[in-house]
């Protein structure tokens, strides 16, 4: 099994080209495996594909993850888009799709009702898929209507894998039918046990396997306690799980948790600060002293 570390980059105080040129290269060269940027409309957030193009034409070696918000896309758009960026970066992207953030604003400005995300994620998902084999492609759903449609390029990677997120039974539904691994956050080793036996038994259902290698999670950390405010938005996140339990503290509380996931068969990690670290270099050399050894 290949343990693989990525760095997830949220919140950029002031970004600018020169100090994201330095993070990339930070990332690279204290041996972690990825970049991980996420889509929110509505933080001090890069957008994720943009800043991923300028990543991948700077750096050739580090791979590029996005976590994408995907109702709301064209698809034909978003085929095109990803291919293009896995095409130019050679083969490095890395592809996560979730329903957004339901918190507001961001829930609203995504423009898709709550309840309609997960049906028109199910709908996207297999279009998706066929439209990244390079096939001649028809289809006519509540997402987009067209007839004929050819994605070219076509991406370097084939099949273009891509991951869900999700912790509720429909997204452990939806991993098992249409994706290609798992990458949930703010949960526990225990917790994804048992998501995890779902996830096959949906796939088998399906007459699809997934990889054992392709279970992964995204854990926040802190080098602090929770403050009451940041413990009360996270369990507004996930009512009835203790914050504590998913949010380690400090990199010894990291390095922890990510071995009780190894335990239960997790081997793909992105772990993100939830604080902007005041210097990048200084977490990351944290982080490769303290976790970085745990990749095989």
């Amino acid at each position: 099994m290949k343990v693989r570390i990525g760095i997830g980059v949220g919140a950029l105080s002031h970004p600018d080209h020169h100090g994201f040129a330095h993070l990339v290269d930070d990332i690279d060269e204290l041996g972690f495996d990825s970049i991980w940027l996420p889509e929110i409309l509505t933080a001090p957030t890069v957008e994720p594909l943009t800043a991923l193009a300028f990543a991948a034409a700077h750096n050739p070696r580090l791979k590029l993850g996005a976590t994408l918000v995907l109702p709301g896309r064209n698809p034909v758009r978003l085929a095109k888009e990803l291919a293009t960026l896995d095409v130019l970066s050679g083969g490095r992207l890395l592809a996560t799709f979730v329903p957004g953030l339901p918190r507001q604003p961001e829930s609203e400005t995504v423009g898709v009702p709550g309840p309609d995300k997960g049906r028109l994620m199910d709908e996207m998902l297999p279009l998706l898929r066929r439209l990244w084999t390079g096939e001649t492609v028809s289809h006519h759903g509540e997402t987009a209507g067209f007839d004929d449609v050819c994605v070219s390029p076509a991406p370097v990677q084939q099949p273009f894998e891509f991951w869900t997120g999700g912790m509720g039974l429909a997204a452990l539904r939806r991993c098992g039918r249409f994706a290609d691994g798992w990458l949930p956050s703010a949960c526990t080793p225990d917790e994804v046990a048992v998501a995890t036996s779902v996830i096959h038994e949906v796939a088998e259902e399906e007459g699809r396997t997934i990889s054992p290698e392709h279970f992964g999670v995204s854990i926040g950390y802190s080098h602090h306690t929770l403050s009451p405010k940041m413990a009360q938005a996270m369990a507004s996140q996930r009512r009835g799980v203790d914050p504590s339990a998913v949010v380690p503290v400090g990199i010894d509380g990291l390095r922890d948790l990510m071995e009780g996931f190894l335990d239960v068969g997790f081997s793909k990690f992105v772990v993100r600060p939830i604080e902007t670290p005041h210097s990048w270099r200084a977490e990351l050399e944290l982080l490769a002293d303290g976790i970085a050894d745990l990749q095989t």
